[in-house]
């Protein structure tokens, strides 16, 4: 194979200089290259010659495209190709080293003048920060190299070549090089320069390489610093008073950086001419007893996993997205990052220091696809590959190794095992042993120091936590974290109090990374936003790639706000004694001289009086309970709540003062409602109607016509739901992928029969039956209708037939109400929707919304928009409308599409609001879990066929209460 092409050979780079720390603070000349590049598009990559490189070709027939950004989002109308997404498999044929002839190649020219004041004498080094999948480099006409490694950095010295006007760079692109084998990262395939070009001047004698040694002994409080640099220089730290030479050690008191407390002392290190800022956080991160600990204390994920994601630019992301995600997270208690699956643009780490949060920085490696093969072939077990997997090594840990906030190195994912892992991990150690190694596919972990796993299930968890699981002895010593958990694709996801307590019970769990942080949703002319299968592709794996805790607009979602819930660092909750609510700083290190708390007292959601909380500077761990002040009075019968909230103090960098971090609720003790006893009013029977008050039904099902003087359509039991991506499940885990049981079953399409009508003095009972086709199961069903001439009351009894294989999707009554009822607003668990477990962030309250404003805008629509615990719903619009109030409470959903329609929709878009509002009051509803790539439902939250009572009181509020009679 020594004849291949440079893109299919195995070698990973030629030209090009070794791999050095990176730094965005130092004062040589620096000339950003990005903007827009003459651009032109081949279809394979010997389909036009290189003379564009050279320096008087005529690009002037070229398009253009933006640089950083990738060519196949730009365009019109797909003229340079879409964007493509799979999950596992290789969109092309797995044939390594080799790529097919159909080999998109996009030629790049940019020319440029040097900056008046540009330094003369010195050198100059060329910059790519990211290229999909490869370039090969010419500059004024000649060729500087080439590089695989689409998300790191590669440099060329071209010192020599410049020239003070009309240089001229021209780069090549493959889509597709020996490199992609090495990067089927579960993402969208966007080739293109996506990050940074930049030209840099180097000063004569300027460092190649830099290497910041700061460590932190908790015993002492003090930290040894050495900064390390391949040529002579000082090193200065003004607040620390100290001016050293360069490569020497000295040990000073210090404050540590941590994710909650990130010290940074600034400082800098002059050599050949060049000053390079330095932000230096003192640390030391080991494993101790079998756990992880960063400066003596255990560490604690509460984690994400983070794809670098752009709806409109793809992987080409800018500093002000970078920053945003920072704060999102910070403002949603998220304390670390895993940079999957490679590593992040540079300045997301700047800000990771700056901010705080701990970092698994992640190599540029998946070879996922491989496992479809039984691993036949896999690089990571072949030695040709090796130099390639070292180059990808060395480039991460080289750029990244000053910043305090990675944590540790993880060598890639989803790779299998194999030599040259091993390979990976003995140089990362020889080369930094400051920092422990990650790796998740190796269940030996013969290359890691810590134990890592993706959606094992919580009773796994239990198991490792308790160090009783099996495997290598050695295994069970090392501290455990889970990589990925808690799949956060559509609706969900569930189960993320369950896990968070296992974390907190047993110290070898030291917590885990959300899967992912964004829905990589492409903006789409037709869609909205489109997602696999939306572009042409012929190969693709559908929403996958819709799985984060954010939507593509960076909006959070339900499950951003209940993670943000789930692993608030204060616990506040009932005290033990009466009158008090129990404080907990849950904290790694920081106490809560940071925080201010508030009460505020609600009387059946009405706010009756608020003030401040004294709670003590607790350390992290401690816990106190805290007097509440005397309740103030609330009217007889009224439910009164105690809702307790830790806010910031002051400002800080991610929010300002009175933003919310923690807050709880304590019940208190309700008053004595007086005893009312409403008399029924006898049913009045005429033309094939039963008046029940200000409810009709029809006499001859018993279904109910009006309610509170609303027209009513299609009422009766509802058991379906839109399956959401959880429900539809992973196709390894068949027995309980409930949405295509549920469909297999029939439920999306029960069928209804009336067996009686009773019409007594007291009411009138009707008694359905509620199968589906072809199956001998069912659900018997007693309406009771009364009313007392103001309000009507139902109450339902269900009680199941036959052996039912599967649990209920939801147990409720479905009514279709006119559409002018457009704004809601209830009494109950809130804001936002709920479900049996993913109820943390629902906090009881009177919340407003409108229709529209329900519902929950998942990429690929499904069930959505669920209230939690409402004591009752209000319904109006147009002068008119209905109150429903639940015994006990209930969930509700409010759309203007059926169910069905719902099912039906694949995009946003698809779903158009119809003349009806379709509501759904619930006795109760199957759990979320996590099962589109985890675990499923609990057993505690799954809804399994079992005799049911619940009931409901209709009442006509304006213009319908005019009408009723009311």
């Amino acid at each position: 194979m020594t004849d291949l092409p440079w893109y299919t050979s195995f070698a990973p780079e030629q030209g090009t200089l070794p791999p050095r720390s990176w730094t965005a603070d130092s004062d040589a000349a620096r000339l950003p290259l990005g903007g827009d590049w003459a651009f032109r598009l081949s279809p394979a990559a010997d389909a036009a010659d290189t003379s564009f490189a050279a320096p008087g070709f005529d690009a002037g027939g070229w398009r253009t495209v933006a640089v950083p950004g990738h060519w196949v989002l730009q365009g019109k109308d797909g003229e340079f190709g879409g964007p493509a997404y799979t999950n596992v498999l290789y969109p092309f044929p797995v044939d390594p080293p080799f790529v097919p002839d159909e080999n998109p190649t996009g030629d790049h020219l940019r020319r440029f003048d040097l900056p008046d004041g540009w330094p003369a004498g010195g050198g100059a080094v060329l910059r790519f920060d990211g290229v999909e999948s490869c370039a090969r480099v010419w500059l004024n006409g000649t060729e500087l190299g080439w590089f695989k490694g689409s998300r790191l950095a590669h440099e060329f010295a071209v010192g020599e070549l410049l020239r003070e006007r009309d240089n001229v760079l021209a780069v090549r692109v493959h889509q597709w090089s020996s490199g992609s084998y090495l990067e089927d990262q579960d993402q969208w395939w966007l080739p293109g320069i996506f990050r940074d070009v930049t030209l840099l001047h180097r000063p004569e004698g300027a460092p190649g390489d830099f290497f910041v040694h700061a460590s932190y002994d908790h015993r002492t409080g003090t930290g040894d610093l050495r900064v390390d640099c391949d040529v002579p220089g000082r090193v200065r730290v003004p607040e620390l008073g100290l001016d050293v030479a360069a490569g020497e050690s000295v040990t000073v008191p210090v404050e540590p950086w941590s994710a909650e407390v990130p010290r940074l002392y600034e400082g800098e290190l002059t050599a050949g001419g060049e000053r390079i800022g330095l932000r230096i956080g003192f640390r030391s991160v080991y494993v101790e007893d079998g756990v992880l600990k960063a400066n003596g204390r255990r560490i604690l994920f509460r984690g994400v996993n983070r794809h670098e994601f752009h709806p409109e630019t793809g992987r080409a992301v800018d500093l002000e997205t970078l920053r945003a995600d920072v704060e999102l997270m910070k403002r949603h208690n998220i304390n670390a990052v895993r940079t999957s699956h490679y590593p992040p643009h540079p300045a997301f780490l700047d800000l990771c220091d700056s901010y705080g949060l701990w970092v698994i920085d992640e190599g540029d490696l998946e070879t996922h696809g491989f496992e479809e093969l039984g691993w036949r072939g896999n690089p990571v077990d072949d030695e040709r590959w090796t130099p390639a997997l070292l180059d990808r090594a060395a480039r991460l840990v080289e750029r990244d190794k000053n910043h305090p906030s990675v944590v540790l190195w993880s060598l890639g994912n989803e790779c299998g095992s194999g030599a040259g892992l091993g390979a990976m991990a003995r140089w990362i150690r020889d080369r930094d042993p400051s920092r422990p190694v990650h790796y998740e596919g190796d269940r030996s972990c013969r290359d890691v120091d810590v134990y890592s796993r993706m959606y094992p299930p919580h009773a796994e968890v239990a198991e490792i936590g308790r160090r009783e699981d099996e495997g290598p002895e050695h295994r069970r010593a090392l501290p455990f974290i889970l990589c990925e958990y808690a799949h956060a694709m559509g609706n969900g996801p569930g189960g993320l109090s369950e896990y968070q307590r296992l974390f907190e019970t047993y110290e070898r769990c030291q917590g885990g990374f959300v899967w992912e942080w964004i829905d990589h949703g492409l903006v789409h002319p037709v869609h909205g936003y489109g997602y696999g299968g939306d572009f042409g592709e012929e190969l693709h794996d559908g929403n996958f790639v819709c799985d984060g805790l954010l939507f593509p607009d960076r909006t959070p979602s339900p499950g951003l706000v209940e993670y943000k819930k789930v692993i608030e660092p204060v616990r506040i909750e009932p005290g033990e004694r009466p009158g008090t609510v129990a404080v907990t700083n849950l904290h790694d290190v920081a106490d809560l001289s940071g925080l201010a708390f508030g009460w505020e007292f609600l009387a059946d959601g009405r706010l009756v009086g608020a003030g401040t909380l004294d709670v003590p500077p607790l350390s992290a761990g401690e816990r106190a309970e805290v007097p509440l002040p005397a309740a103030p009075e609330v009217p007889e019968g009224a439910e009164p709540v105690w809702t307790v909230r830790a806010v910031l103090a002051a400002d800080a960098p991610w929010a300002p003062a009175g933003h919310e971090v923690a807050w709880g609720q304590v019940p208190a003790a309700p008053a004595t409602a007086p005893s009312v006893r409403s008399v029924a009013v006898p049913p009045v029977a005429e033309g094939g109607r039963i008046a029940v008050g200000p409810a009709a039904l029809d006499a001859r099902t018993g279904a109910p016509l009006e309610l509170g003087g609303l027209p009513v359509t299609g009422f009766g039991l509802d058991v379906w739901r839109a399956p959401t991506d959880n429900d539809e499940g992973a196709p390894w885990q068949p027995d309980t992928r409930y949405g295509p049981l549920w469909r297999e079953l029939g439920l999306h399409r029960m069928r209804h029969r009336t067996d009686a009508v009773e019409v007594t003095d007291g009411g009138v009972t009707v008694r359905v039956r509620v199968a589906p086709a072809a199956r001998d199961i069912g659900l018997a069903v007693t309406y009771r209708w009364t009313s007392d001439g103001t309000v009507t009351h139902l109450g339902v009894d269900v009680r199941p037939e036959g052996a039912w294989p599967v649990p209920l999707p939801r147990l409720g009554v479905r009514l279709g109400l006119p559409a002018v009822l457009d704004r809601v607003e209830w009494y109950g668990g809130g804001p936002g929707e709920a479900y049996p477990d993913t109820r943390a962030a629902a906090r009881l309250g009177r919340w407003e919304s409108t229709v529209a404003g329900l519902q929950t805008p998942y990429v690929r629509p499904q069930e959505n928009g669920a209230r939690i615990d409402t004591r009752w719903l209000e319904l109006t619009g147009g002068g008119t409308g209905l109150r429903v109030a639940g015994d006990p409470s209930f969930w509700f959903t409010a759309r203007r599409w059926t169910g069905v329609e719902l099912d039906a929709a694949a995009h946003r878009p698809d779903l158009v609001p119809g003349d009806t509002l379709w509501l759904n009051l619930d006795h109760a509803l199957h759990g979320i879990g996590s099962q589109s790539c985890g675990p499923g439902v609990l057993p505690e939250y799954r809804l399994e066929a079992a005799p049911s009572a619940f009931a409901f009181t209709f009442t006509a509020l304006g213009a319908a209460a005019a009408e009723s009679g009311a």
